[in-house]
């Protein structure tokens, strides 16, 4: 079956949010985190909330919905995509929270979520609740975030507890905001913008309510994107912000061409060669995505083959962007060698976020 031609992600979002969001991008990066106009964007439209359901004021998106809305977000810019990425995954987890602590969390226009995949904490079991400590890296949007998640390693009594299968009992903790302090330690090359901090906690007390799994045998939450497992979504989203970085490379490779006046025919065909590479990845990939989602329509059910093929074709998808933009960096001039051009901060943004280890091919 012949794959269904995938628009330019310009299709997706509004000419004038993409001016906006451009025009304060190199403010935003050398602030260290989004700027307040290109936030003030993602509030009124709900990127955060791609996924959270309409009652608690989400867009309620499906997979393939958001993914377009992502990828686009990311050519436009990519701090502003990985941040509304990140975050946008992290308030995912309402799907799995207990509901007095979503009514708690979710209590606001401006709700946003970061955190932590590594079990970097101890709770230890008191009473009625937990007492954690811990330190985690690379909490993506700390700088505007309302909440906080991370791992822990469970402890009673000062002995590690253990699941029923030998392996290390852990679980995610929701903070809120006051109960967390922020290092500013994101030094990264690219993606300066998407102030990526540390954060710790100290003997904080958490009731039973903010403990959740995030697994969708454990789903709160009736929603078929909370079916979906955490890992291809995970895969998948971070996927399009590579596409739309290397997109908007390319789009920018295009116009420095056509100011210059150059028309060198090998170049031409370099171009023309990598962007129906990156399309056909593109396509390959939503097809399996849509595959993927529509077979959960009946049942909420995904097989395991079908994923299988969403991991591995998230992770081609990202390994063809970033080799597509750096067969066309040699031939961009000194210009791509600017930090402070355009195409160098899309040059270091998705070399950057080609580092997330979701994004490496076995």
């Amino acid at each position: 079956m012949k794959p269904k031609n995938i628009p330019h992600p310009s299709f997706f979002v509004d000419a004038q949010f993409t001016h906006i969001i451009r025009k304060f991008a190199a403010e935003a990066e050398s602030s260290g985190y989004l700027h307040p106009q290109q936030l003030s964007i993602i509030y009124k439209e709900g990127w955060f909330n791609l996924f959270v359901p309409k009652e608690y004021g989400g867009l309620e998106l499906s997979l393939p919905e958001g993914l377009r809305i992502e990828e686009s977000l990311a050519w436009i810019d990519g701090s502003t995509g990985w941040t509304v990425t990140l975050c946008g995954g992290a308030n995912w987890f309402i799907g799995f929270l207990a509901p007095e602590t979503a009514e708690m969390v979710f209590d606001s226009q401006k709700v946003c979520l970061a955190g932590s995949g590594r079990a970097n904490g101890i709770a230890k079991m008191i009473n009625d609740g937990y007492e954690i400590s811990g330190d985690w890296p690379y909490a993506t949007g700390a700088a505007h975030a309302t909440a906080f998640t991370a791992n822990c390693i469970i402890e009673k009594d000062g002995i590690p507890l253990q699941n029923e299968d030998g392996s290390q009992a852990i679980a995610a903790f929701i903070f809120l905001k006051n109960e967390v302090s922020i290092r500013e330690d994101w030094k990264a090359m690219g993606m300066k913008a998407t102030s990526s901090n540390s954060f710790s906690v100290n003997k904080v007390f958490v009731t039973k309510a903010r403990k959740f799994n995030i697994d969708e045998k454990q789903a709160i939450l009736p929603g078929k994107i909370y079916q979906y497992p955490f890992l291809q979504f995970a895969e998948s989203t971070l996927a399009v912000n590579v596409s739309g970085m290397a997109i908007h490379f390319l789009d920018l490779f295009e116009a420095i061409r056509k100011e210059r006046k150059s028309n060198d025919h090998f170049i031409n065909e370099q171009l023309l060669a990598c962007s129906l590479q990156l399309n056909e990845a593109r396509q390959a990939f939503y097809q399996t995505i849509e595959r993927s989602w529509n077979e959960g329509n009946r049942s909420n059910q995904f097989s395991q083959d079908t994923l299988a093929e969403v991991s591995k074709i998230s992770r081609l998808l990202a390994n063809v962007s970033l080799k597509m933009v750096d067969n066309m960096f040699p031939f961009c001039g000194l210009i791509a060698a600017d930090p402070g051009s355009e195409i160098n901060r899309v040059w270091r943004n998705i070399h950057t976020a080609c580092l997330h280890p979701l994004l490496l091919l076995p």
